[in-house]
């Protein structure tokens, strides 16, 4: 029912549904998922597929192991290996008359406004051709520092630029479960989450050989779609026809999204990947940032990592627990100088005129 509602998707597949243990190409699997895709868009969804997969198919090419590659090998072999996986898609997709193209996301293009309207008006322009946009990391030219670190969340962060409205995450296992299935008998399949307390004790990492997503990066993708007002949904993708095996049986894992009305500009704020530092706040910051009102310097008590006017911050709470993402209006370096001031000393303190607050309410979006 999810599903039949749902307007945009964006499906997430793991190297390892590509390609098995053997390094041999999964053609028929393909096949059957882009029979679910015909089917979907004949119900006129909006197909985006975040695919992973380039650097296992550059490892079978040139006969690699890949956890024996060091960050450049890396580099290099997803240049190789990203050739190798889109012709891979368009002689499958081909035969079932889907248009596909090529697009390829670093961290800084979701994480900065500008480029991540831009990464919007592609995808959105895409739709309108009748072509089934293929993301994936730039792989080539990222870095440790910049790296996603896996298609999981870059998957949750196309959904949220998107707007989309469910992702599906196709794994090798049929969701989250309250032990790890593979050691445990009396593991028990979590059908529906709707509160990320209630599986905070939950701990389960499923490395593979080519895949570098574990159970926990399902979960912190989870969270970043639920934020923007999107459903998840982790489930088996080993199955041939894995949309439909979705459809038809409940051997999943939702994470239903209790944000229904949310500022696309707030779903970008509230969904960072990697906000550059913290505010703690007092109680009476707190208390009025509750009530709606933005966030003076007057409350701040102390400020962590360094960054600069515009960067996406945390805003913790004296008990250093997450209460809100912004984005600043001054650099650190600004904010220790004027923290615990009043708004009409900052010009004095400063030596030059500057905004009153130091997150403004409509830059912030309580988590």
């Amino acid at each position: 029912m999810r599903l039949k509602n749902s307007k945009i998707i964006v499906i997430k597949i793991g190297s390892s549904l590509l390609v098995d243990g053997k390094k041999n190409i999964r053609k028929k699997w393909l096949s059957s998922f882009a029979k679910d895709i015909c089917k979907l868009k004949s119900k006129n969804k909006k197909i985006i597929i975040v695919s992973s997969g380039a650097i296992a198919l550059g490892c079978k090419k040139m006969n690699y192991n890949k956890t024996s590659l060091k960050l450049d090998q890396s580099q290099a072999i997803a240049s190789i290996g990203q050739i190798e996986l889109m012709n891979l898609f368009s002689q499958i997709f081909l035969k079932f008359k889907l248009n596909i193209s090529q697009i390829l996301l670093t961290l800084d293009d979701t994480e900065e406004r500008r480029r991540s309207i831009n990464a919007k008006r592609t995808l959105e322009n895409l739709f309108k051709l009748d072509y089934i946009p293929v993301v994936n990391e730039n792989d080539t030219i990222a870095t440790s520092e910049i790296k996603f670190g896996d298609n999981d969340r870059l998957a949750s962060r196309v959904a949220q630029i998107t707007n989309a409205d469910t992702l599906i995450l196709l794994s090798d296992v049929d969701g989250l479960y309250t032990k790890n299935p593979k050691k445990f008998k009396d593991a028990k399949l979590i059908r529906e989450v709707r509160d990320f307390k209630e599986i905070k004790n939950v701990n389960i990492k499923g490395i593979t050989q080519f895949g570098s997503g574990g159970m926990n990066t399902k979960i912190e993708a989870a969270k970043i779609c639920n934020l923007a007002g999107c459903d998840m949904v982790i489930a088996n993708g080993l199955n041939l026809n894995p949309i439909t095996q979705i459809e038809k049986n409940n051997s999943s894992t939702w994470f239903i999204s209790k944000i229904t009305k949310l500022h696309a500009r707030k779903k970008w704020i509230i969904s960072s990947i990697s906000p550059k530092g913290e505010l703690i706040i007092d109680d009476g910051a707190k208390k009025a940032l509750a009530s709606g009102k933005s966030l003076l310097a007057a409350g701040i008590k102390k400020v962590s990592g360094k960054f600069n006017k515009g960067d996406h911050i945390k805003i913790l709470d004296i008990k250093r627990k997450e209460f809100a993402r912004g984005l600043s209006s001054f650099s650190s370096e600004e904010i220790n100088k004027i923290l615990g001031y009043h708004s009409n000393e900052i010009q004095k303190i400063l030596g030059y005129v500057s905004k009153s607050e130091v997150v403004h309410k409509d830059d912030m979006v309580e988590v």
